[in-house]
């Protein structure tokens, strides 16, 4: 009887309870966070706009390269990103009544705790902030760090992008870059070497090798100086080796090399000069005893 008479308050309760009140309440919070969001999407949007603004005025009025600008650019919306959310975050506890304070200062203790095991990300951060400083690596710079050789995609406050030659993409945690080369800033160097044959004269070769690559330097805008023969590099087993070597524009080397390969196998195979292969010679000397 007791649990029959239980159940039947609870049923009047039920029966009583103000429930256009809780509809109109929920609504009202449900009409929150649609203004919430749709103002966090406008201010998200225009913030974007406005930064993308900017650098490109900074780019144009202090002659800063495009790379530099895109690294910046890019570092700066993740940065607006991520204090947005924070913002939105709040934003959405305060409509529920959350004491954000409360919340932030028992953040503050777990996240003192977890800094003395998190000293490698803070390492990121600070390696991250020094490599932006000083201008190290850009965004679509050729660098060699560690293991990885590759074209950088993003420079990040905790890890760079870096695309391999093969398409492999390395996320490389900046704490590791100890050291770092970067192959993009200035004139690259292009190196050929060509052997030719004991037999031919190699002053013809050079001189014939030199009228080709005043050629190519004239037609080629890659070509920033040279090419330059610069004679006899070492003399091979089967061949005299000679050294072809030229500065091109950041990036153009391999192309330049390529070229000049070519070129120089049709060049010589016009004026009869020889580019030896691997090959053995027999010498059989006749015993005079017999």
């Amino acid at each position: 009887m007791e649990l029959l008479f239980s159940f039947n308050q609870l049923g009047e309760k039920i029966t009583h309870y103000n429930w256009a009140a809780l509809f109109v309440k929920l609504g009202i919070i449900f009409v929150k966070l649609i203004a919430i969001y749709i103002v966090y999407l406008i201010v998200k949007a225009f913030g974007n706009k406005v930064i993308t603004t900017g650098f490109t005025q900074y780019k144009n009025r202090n002659n800063v390269s495009e790379s530099r600008a895109h690294t910046l650019e890019s570092l700066t919306k993740n940065i607006f990103s991520y204090i947005l959310i924070f913002v939105f975050f709040v934003t959405v506890l305060q409509v529920f009544n959350i004491q954000v304070t409360a919340i932030l200062a028992g953040a503050g203790i777990v996240g003192l705790a977890i800094g003395f095991g998190a000293q490698g990300l803070v390492s990121d951060f600070v390696t991250g902030f020094f490599i932006l400083l000083e201008r190290q690596v850009e965004v679509g710079d050729y660098v060699t760090t560690g293991s990885f050789s590759g074209i950088v995609e993003n420079v990040g406050i905790r890890t760079t992008h870096i695309r391999g030659f093969d398409g492999t993409l390395h996320f490389v945690p900046n704490r590791e870059i100890t050291s770092l080369s970067n192959h993009s800033r200035g004139n690259m160097r292009a190196l050929v070497d060509i052997g030719i044959s004991y037999e031919d004269d190699i002053d013809k070769a050079i001189t014939v090798l030199q009228e080709l690559c005043d050629n190519i330097a004239a037609e080629d805008p890659n070509i920033v100086d040279g090419p330059n023969v610069l004679g006899v590099q070492s003399l091979g087993s089967s061949d005299v080796v000679l050294r072809i070597i030229a500065k091109t524009a950041n990036g153009e080397q391999w192309g330049v090399e390529r070229k000049l390969r070519k070129a120089i196998k049709e060049s010589l195979d016009a004026n009869g000069i020889d580019i030896p292969y691997p090959h053995q010679v027999n010498v059989e000397k006749n015993n005079k005893s017999q």
